[in-house]
């Protein structure tokens, strides 16, 4: 990577920086390892602080219809309190823990159209400045996975993915968005619902697992949303997809009043669920990333529609956050 070039408030002639993150995807709750490279300008700096910034590109319905902006939901300082002499190079290795409901990007490799990125803010002499742009990659737990694998086994595919801007009500959510993995229903659920949503809501002790069903309307009633809760211990051993089936039938069933295995869930109308955003309307369509990414050949394999490919995705990550700062400035 070359190293870029801090403009803006530093000028040029300032110290350039360039935030290395080590290879491979990172899980929810993990740490998240690289350096941060500088190299000197044409004078001696004193850095102030270096700190790395988790931003991701969001959604949020509103009555005017929907908007993106990007969000930004952690920040670490990893290092600062020195002077880098001109010309001369310096590197700061890091160690940073992940938010436990960050959300997950790739499944078995595959991007899922989610945006989210590290950006590194330089301070210097009072000015800041943010200079390099990387792209987060993060894998599912070891339950989400199986749970998302038991959707597959079921014959449900994978339709998007996208992260929405406000809160669900009654859940430990701690991050201002969420997000939801779309789903085309298996044969046996289609004559009852036109889509699943899952959402995982992850802790140090486990996760919550969120499912919505847009369910299709009778001959006598229109069509609503429903929605159950479960919680699920990190290191469980079940049977996922008989556990899974009997969350998507209780689900369908048009009345609340038992408890699953997973634990006690209930069941919401369509405003009832939407009593915890910020916004309006709940259903999503029109472009964006997340409805680039297509449903695969078997289960929930995740194919890439229109030949977008990994670094098309990447080159979209840096154009959207380089809109989004000089929309800042």
């Amino acid at each position: 990577m070359v190293f870029k070039r801090l403009l803006g408030s530093l000028g040029v002639g300032g110290p350039t920086v360039d935030t290395v993150l080590d290879p491979g995807a990172v899980r929810p709750g993990g740490t998240l390892t690289g350096q941060v490279h500088l190299e000197g300008g044409q004078a001696d700096f004193d850095i102030e602080h270096i700190t790395l910034e988790l931003v991701a590109r969001v959604e949020a319905e509103h009555a005017e219809g929907e908007s993106e902006g990007v969000v930004a939901f952690e920040r670490f300082t990893v290092g600062g309190g020195f002077r880098l002499a001109a010309g001369r190079r310096h590197s700061v290795p890091f160690t940073v823990t992940l938010p436990w409901e960050t959300p997950v990007t790739e499944l078995h490799g595959q991007h899922l159209g989610i945006v989210l990125g590290v950006r590194t803010e330089l301070a210097v002499a009072g000015a800041r400045d943010k200079g390099d742009l990387d792209q987060l990659s993060i894998a599912p737990l070891p339950v989400q996975e199986a749970v998302l694998e038991a959707f597959g086994q079921l014959g449900c595919g994978f339709r998007s993915a996208d992260l929405e801007y406000g809160h669900i009500a009654g859940t430990g959510q701690q991050l201002p968005f969420y997000q939801e993995i779309e789903l085309t229903p298996a044969p046996q659920y289609a004559h009852q619902v036109n889509e699943i949503e899952v959402t995982f809501l992850a802790n140090p002790g486990g996760v919550e697992v969120v499912l919505e069903a847009d369910k299709r309307g009778g001959l006598f009633s229109g069509g609503h949303d429903a929605l159950t809760r479960f919680t699920v211990g990190h290191h469980e051993s079940r049977d996922w997809t008989a556990e899974v089936d009997a969350w998507v039938r209780q689900l369908t069933e048009h009345h609340a009043g038992a408890h699953g295995h997973g634990g006690p869930y209930a069941v919401h109308d369509h405003h009832g669920h939407h009593a915890h955003q910020d916004h309006g309307g709940h259903h999503r369509s029109g472009p964006g990333m997340g409805t680039a990414v297509a449903a695969g050949a078997a289960g929930l394999a995740v194919g890439v529609a229109g030949g977008m490919v990994a670094a098309e995705v990447v080159d979209e990550i840096g154009d959207f956050f380089e809109g989004d700062e000089e929309d800042e400035g």
